[in-house]
């Protein structure tokens, strides 16, 4: 037995020194009797994994380490496997453009998917661009998308959208006035011009536009002065933790009118900061945070139940909006590899040719003229109730 035991140890030890005198790795390996082989196929991510973005950063980051591990455990594509380099933006313009520096000039990626932020996406579109490499945002801002560039595209719904569909909620509340009040990020601000445009011509009146940075830590002062005015709601435009602050604080200041936020606060990072005050918050959500109250019938049921018991399984926590569009995005570059190979070009050609992709997203339907290829019925309405989200139509 001793001897048996020593000879493996010899074995295996002369196999790890044989690679090593060759400079090489072992191939990765695929499902039992298939191997990876070939140069992998290298993309690009970068997340606001740190800052206060991270809420929507870490379930991206999170994800796209669970594809990549996914698809190479199932073949890789077309035999080859994937390699997703992730660099983390911490939500900052500078960081978000030297980040996609490395990865296109030390990387040579073939596309990159994020940045999470609305405003590091805008910071990085002339690059890209100039690169023509494709990139795939996760952020929601319209203006990302249109005017239409030809190297960007992005996976979640538009801030227009979210605006259409709060319309079509509050006019079936019977609301005609309401209060806006966003953060001053590229998202906030975006969301603000959809409203100013959109709340007005479908006859509702905005009396009074409020701002808040990301960072504040109390919105009194700006409540206080919606308070005084003829608002019915309250419509707040942000992300985690802006908007958790201020349904503490309106609840501290006994605000009985509904606070309507955006798809931006779609994820267990607003509920838990939050607590009790995000109770009657109602918002327009992709139906991955309600999968278990869409009918089995739905398109998207299947994919959106994958994911989610996916990333349960492998982080013990339920999957989100955000780490659901880095899903979408990296799903539609796989999809060009699988079709069309590594060219840049032809990747970018393969996905804004894209029909019918059903994400987690939506359905998304790309073109020549929309390189988002999502409508607002992509969204539902959800409200909170004791603490979790329900689908309210």
């Amino acid at each position: 037995m001793r001897t048996t035991m020593l000879a493996v140890l010899l074995l295996a030890a002369a196999g790890a020194l044989w690679l090593a005198g060759c400079g090489r790795t072992p191939t990765p390996v695929g499902p039992p009797g298939v191997e990876l082989a070939g140069e992998p196929y290298v993309i690009g991510a970068m997340f606001a994994i740190t800052g206060d973005a991270s809420s929507l950063g870490i379930p991206e980051r999170n994800t796209a380490q669970m594809l990549q591990d996914m698809i190479n455990s199932s073949g890789g594509i077309n035999g080859r496997p994937l390699e997703i380099k992730i660099e983390d933006t911490k939500g900052e313009n500078t960081e978000t453009i030297n980040a996609a520096k490395r990865l296109v000039e030390r990387d040579n990626v073939i596309a990159i998917v994020g940045p999470s932020r609305t405003g590091t996406t805008m910071a990085v579109i002339e690059y890209v661009q100039q690169k023509q490499v494709p990139l795939i945002s996760c952020a929601a801002g319209i203006s990302i998308v249109e005017p239409v560039r030809e190297w960007v595209f992005k996976t979640p719904q538009s801030d227009r959208m979210a605006v259409e569909k709060i319309i079509d909620y509050l006019k079936a509340k019977g609301i005609t006035r309401i209060a806006s009040i966003s953060d001053d990020t590229g998202f906030g601000k975006g969301g603000r011009r959809e409203i100013e445009t959109l709340m007005p011509r479908a006859g509702i009146e905005v009396v009074a536009y409020e701002e808040y940075g990301p960072r504040d830590t109390s919105m009194v002062t700006q409540l206080t002065k919606i308070r005084g005015t003829r608002a019915q709601a309250v419509v707040c435009w942000g992300t985690p933790p802006g908007p958790a602050v201020i349904a503490k604080n309106m609840q501290q200041l006994a605000m009985d009118i509904p606070l309507v936020c955006s798809h931006g606060v779609a994820n267990e990072t607003f509920l838990e900061l939050a607590g009790e005050a995000a109770n009657g918050v109602v918002l327009p959500a992709g139906r991955l945070i309600v999968v278990d109250q869409i009918p089995a019938d739905h398109p998207q049921k299947a994919v959106l139940e994958d994911y989610a018991q996916r990333y349960r399984a492998e982080f013990n926590k339920p999957a989100d909006t955000f780490g659901g569009h880095a899903w979408d995005a990296i799903q539609l570059v796989v999809k060009a590899l699988r079709e069309v190979g590594g060219d840049r070009a032809a990747v970018r050609d393969a996905i804004e040719q894209t029909q019918g992709f059903v994400g987690t997203g939506g359905i998304f339907n790309f073109s020549p003229t929309d390189h988002n290829g999502l409508t607002k019925d992509a969204f539902v309405m959800v409200q909170v109730v004791d603490g979790t989200w329900r689908l309210i139509e």
